[in-house]
């Protein structure tokens, strides 16, 4: 009787550590997850705001201005369904072709103007607090 005991005890001990490792594993897998995620989110947001960064600086000339715009379009048009990927455009710039965006989300060349090739402008990116992703792009006269 003393030795049946003796293996009910072992055979609980044993049920008692695989159920503690299968614990433990079930929790290191939603943790891996939730970094992977994370990992994930922080690349795409790096890759979203990489397409505008590249221009963003003091003394741009008009055609790379030009060719951000229509960054600023194709992302807009492309991401029409997703607000919180919209970039929106202010042009404080003198020097400016046509109208000249004040906060608005631009959806084609003609309705934000172009820079003028000859000068040089000044461009800053603000991205959301919350999201990372670039929303407002300012385009203003070089100083």
């Amino acid at each position: 009787m003393e030795n049946a005991s003796k293996a009910l005890i072992i055979a609980g001990a044993i049920l008692l550590a695989i159920l503690i490792i299968s614990l433990g594993i079930m929790i290191y897998r939603q943790a891996s997850g939730v970094v992977d995620s994370n990992a994930m989110d922080e690349v795409a947001v790096s890759t979203f705001n990489e397409k505008f960064q590249q221009y963003a600086g003091e003394n741009i000339r008009g055609a790379n201005v030009n060719a951000l715009i229509n960054s600023i379009v194709q992302n807009n048009l492309s991401n029409s369904g997703d607000e919180s990927k919209q970039v929106h455009l202010t042009v404080t710039a003198t020097n400016w072709n046509g109208t000249k965006p004040s906060d608005a989300i631009v959806t084609s060349n003609t309705a934000s103007g172009s820079a003028q090739t000859g000068r040089s402008y000044e461009i800053t990116t603000t991205p959301d607090p919350q999201s990372g992703y670039i929303t407002t792009i300012t385009i203003k006269d070089a100083s």
